[in-house]
């Protein structure tokens, strides 16, 4: 898989608007790591391979485990997530495949116990924001590192 363009390159301008939107969402006060499972999360089932390197990568340096990122795949039936991260998560799902969704009111009442009205909308705009990141990426085609090296095939 080649890259087809730089985003950064062909629109600095609007590719600088989405960054500023992420630094908003980095700095809304949401637990880094819980931004940090949904990114990764949103980034398993969008299908990015970019972006769950870099975050998976960026867990980590918040202090994530193994086991956790590992795991998060399956984090409904893992016991290591919160019942917080396990609300965000679940809006995470249903907000990255609305179309499926349809964003039932089962998992928004499971974030409406777990975050105020202020954290609904921050994590709401966080879950918006790295899906799309992932399109961007994928769209694009953004080179996951190992496909970078000359060894790759």
């Amino acid at each position: 898989m080649h890259p087809r363009l730089n985003p950064f390159q062909a629109a600095p301008e609007l590719m600088k608007a989405m960054l500023s939107l992420s630094e908003k969402v980095e700095g809304s006060g949401l637990e880094k790591s819980l931004l940090e499972l949904v990114k990764i999360r949103s980034s398993q089932l969008n299908g990015c391979a970019f972006c769950i390197h870099m975050h998976t990568r960026d867990a980590r340096a918040h202090g994530e485990s193994e086991e956790r990122i590992y795991l998060l795949d399956a984090w409904r039936e893992s016991p290591l997530y919160t019942d917080r991260e396990r609300a965000a998560l679940g809006w995470t799902e249903a907000l990255t495949l609305v179309s499926q969704t349809h964003a039932p009111d089962a998992d928004y009442e499971a974030v409406k116990a777990h975050f105020s009205e202020e954290e609904r909308v921050k994590l709401t705009l966080a879950i918006s924001t790295i899906n799309a990141w992932n399109r961007i990426a994928i769209g694009f085609r953004s080179i996951h590192p190992v496909a970078s090296r000359s060894d790759a095939a």
